[in-house]
């Protein structure tokens, strides 16, 4: 059950990574410019995360069956209509339903690590599941930048549209709602007011520092590596489009890596703190260097960008310490809202990025595409390191709980 359940959340990193290795086809197909195509790619997270705290209520309301059957049937059909979309408009709606129906993923996935494994398992198994979404990103990054050359973007968008469907069917005929001899409708459903656990948890300051931690941590991720990295790789080293995305798909083949192991530590030392600082000094520190220190041997970009993932992975923990400073029946919304926060990175960076680097392009178009200078991506970055530095500051605010619930105030 655990496993369909990641499996929807490496689906849904695949095609949240995606429009990174086909931004020459769509700026072609749409006449589009960088900061339209930055909406374009945003639009998945948009849709994400307007529909997290409605998924975090639901699955502790409803469980997570229905809804992944549900967001299985609607990924596919947003797929279909990106794929075969002759308008920026329906290409918009597209991956727009694309998004919101992927955003049920990882909290419902989530929600079954919470009903069926013990509460010491949660940061082990929250990380194995970034693990396996990541597979996700790294297969929407070389794989899908050879699928696009052979087949076309519109092609592998409905194989996409396909692995969607098949996928929503295997979470209703495999996953259930509750271990058995637990009633229908149990205290969580019945006596706990719907959206009870989410006013609580918004009342709390803790909640609101970890939600902003996952914000400002992962800009490098979505503002970077899963858009904008394998067009800069591409002019910054003079790298062919398959070449780019196989060394971008370093920072997933990181996190992928590192996320359960950090989850596993944690879990076993009981501290959560310790990750969050750490990563985030790293995480800085690795970008600054990658994007602003001159003729670095491309050997050493690659251990960046690995680097990159293994220390932004510390993020993991996050939905284990959010679940200790609230209450068990709102693990749900609680987790859902720092879900939501990570994912509006994306939304609000990947198209500021976008922005930035129109400011500073020179007018160079190749095949109906713009073509931004190494010049024009150094205007653009700056704002990552500064990310970086929020996330590190916030990691300080952070209230240890060492592995227990707290519920504070």
């Amino acid at each position: 059950m655990w496993f369909v359940g990641a499996l929807f959340f490496c689906y849904a990193f695949f095609q949240r990574v995606a429009p990174s290795v086909m931004i020459s086809e769509l700026m072609r197909d749409f006449n589009a410019s960088g900061a339209i195509l930055g909406s374009l790619s945003a639009f998945y997270y948009y849709a994400y995360a307007a529909v997290q705290l409605p998924t975090g209520v639901l699955a502790d309301r409803w469980g997570p069956r229905r809804l992944l059957l549900v967001s299985g049937i609607l990924s596919g059909i947003g797929s279909l209509m990106f794929a075969t979309s002759d308008s920026l408009l329906a290409a918009y709606i597209g991956r727009l339903m694309i998004g919101g129906a992927a955003g049920f993923g990882f909290v419902c996935t989530l929600k079954i690590i919470t009903v069926w494994f013990p509460p010491e398992r949660l940061a082990m198994l929250s990380g194995l599941t970034m693990m396996i979404g990541m597979s996700g990103g790294v297969g929407g990054q070389a794989p899908l930048a050879a699928a696009v050359a052979a087949f076309g973007w519109r092609g592998t968008m409905v194989v996409g549209a396909a692995l969607a469907f098949s996928i929503g069917i295997a979470a209703w005929v495999i996953i259930r709602d509750r271990p058995p001899g637990e009633p229908a409708g149990g205290a969580t459903r019945q006596s706990v007011p719907m959206l009870l656990g989410l006013r609580l948890a918004l009342r709390r300051s803790q909640t609101w520092i970890i939600a902003a931690y996952g914000f400002f941590i992962l800009a490098q991720l979505f503002a970077f590596g899963t858009l904008w990295s394998v067009p800069y790789l591409m002019q910054t080293y003079d790298l062919s489009r398959p070449e780019a995305a196989g060394s971008a798909s370093l920072m997933m083949v990181g996190w992928g890596v590192s996320a359960p192991i950090i989850g596993w530590i944690s879990d076993r030392t009981r501290r959560r703190k310790p990750s969050m600082v750490i990563g985030a000094a790293l995480v800085g520190l690795v970008m600054v260097v990658l994007f602003y220190v001159p003729d670095l041997p491309f050997v050493v970009v690659n251990l960046l960008l690995l680097a990159a993932g293994v220390s932004s992975a510390g993020m993991s923990v996050c939905f284990a310490l959010v679940r200790e400073h609230n209450e068990s029946f709102a693990a749900g919304a609680c987790m859902a809202f720092i879900n939501m926060a990570v994912i509006t990175s994306g939304a609000v960076l990947q198209p500021l990025v976008g922005w930035l680097l129109d400011l500073n392009w020179d007018g160079t178009m190749a095949n109906g595409a713009r073509v931004y200078s190494a010049a024009a991506f150094d205007g653009a970055f700056w704002i990552i390191p500064v990310c970086t530095l929020a996330a590190f500051g916030l990691a300080l605010a952070v209230k240890e709980t060492y592995g227990r619930s707290v519920v504070s105030a």
